[in-house]
C-alpha cells in the first residue's frame, strides 16, 4: 500500500537499459473504477506531447523508484484519445471536499492509498471535525473532480488508522460485484462519459479510427478486462467485435490491448 505522495516524485527506471527515463509527474484516477489507470512522465525533453505510463506496465514501485521493462512502455497520450480523455478529468482526490449521498458535508480528502501491485484505490485519509480518519473506497459512490461523495453509512465506517484499510480486505470478485452495485446507484452517468467532452460524431470517428489500425492484428498477450477476466486470448486475430469489446470495457484496457499486438 502506497500513499499517493510516496509515489509523485519517483525516478522512473528501465531495468532492461538501467537508465532513468523521468520521474512521475502525477497519478491518472479512472473515476469509474476507482483505480489508477496511469501515471504521467516528466522530463525535460518531452514538453509539448504529455507521456504516461499505463499502471499495467509497471513492474515495481519501491521506496526509491518506479520500475518498468523498457522505454516501451512509455506512451504518447495524444495518440491515445481514450487515456488523454482520463487525464483531462483532472480527479485529484487530495484536497476534495467529501459530502454523503445525501448532501450532508463529511470533510475533506487530504490522501490516499494505492495498492501498487494493482492501482487499485484501498482507501482514503480524511480530515473530518478536525481529526485524520481513514475509509475504505468501498465507501466511495463518485470520484469527482470538485467533490467526492461517499455512502450514509461511511460516517459509521471511519477508522483510526491507514493500517486498518488492508486488515479486512475482500476478494477483487466482492470488490467488482460492490462497484457495479455502486455503480447502478448513481444519477445517469454513462459508462462512456470519458468522451462527456465529444459529441457524438467525434466518438465515433475515434472509435471507428481505432477500429482501423487493430483490426487484423494478432494479440501477443492474454488481455484481461476491469473484472480481471479473461476477455481477449493470445493469439487472436482481432476483429472489430474483439476491438469494441476492450473499448467498452475502459481506456486502460484499450491501452493495453493496443500495446500488445503485432502484424
Amino acid at each position: 500500500m502506497k500513499k499517493s505522495s510516496e509515489i509523485v516524485g519517483l525516478p522512473i527506471i528501465s531495468i532492461t537499459a538501467g537508465v532513468e527515463l523521468g520521474n512521475v509527474k502525477s497519478l491518472v484516477v479512472n473515476p469509474e473504477k476507482g483505480t489508477v489507470d496511469f501515471l504521467t512522465v516528466e522530463h525535460d525533453d518531452w514538453q509539448v506531447s504529455v507521456k504516461a505510463i499505463p499502471f499495467s506496465k509497471v513492474i515495481g514501485i519501491g521506496e526509491f523508484a518506479v520500475t518498468i521493462d523498457s522505454d516501451n512502455a512509455i506512451i504518447d497520450l495524444n495518440e491515445i484519445p481514450i487515456a488523454n480523455q482520463l487525464v483531462n478529468k483532472r480527479i485529484k482526490i487530495t484536497d476534495t471536499r467529501v459530502i454523503t449521498r445525501k448532501g450532508q458535508l463529511l470533510g475533506e480528502a487530504k490522501e490516499y492509498y494505492v495498492n501498487e501491485e494493482t492501482g487499485v484505490i484501498i482507501g482514503l485519509h480524511l480530515f473530518v471535525n478536525n481529526k485524520d480518519v481513514y475509509v475504505k473506497s468501498e465507501n466511495v459512490l463518485t470520484f469527482g473532480k470538485d467533490i467526492l461523495v461517499v455512502s450514509e453509512d461511511a460516517a459509521a465506517a471511519l477508522l483510526e488508522s491507514a493500517k486498518h484499510l488492508v486488515e479486512e480486505e475482500v476478494s477483487t470478485e466482492n470488490q467488482n460485484n460492490t462497484v457495479e452495485e455502486l455503480l447502478e446507484d448513481l444519477s445517469p452517468v454513462q459508462k462512456d462519459d470519458q468522451f462527456e467532452d465529444l459529441d457524438n460524431e467525434q466518438i465515433d470517428v475515434i472509435k471507428e479510427k481505432q477500429i482501423q489500425l487493430l483490426e487484423g492484428k494478432r494479440v501477443i498477450k492474454d488481455i484481461y478486462g476491469s473484472n480481471q477476466e479473461l476477455l481477449i486470448e493470445s493469439g487472436t486475430v482481432l476483429s472489430i467485435d474483439d476491438i469494441k469489446k476492450a473499448q467498452n470495457d475502459g481506456p486502460s484496457t484499450f491501452v493495453e490491448l493496443s500495446m500488445n499486438t503485432e502484424m
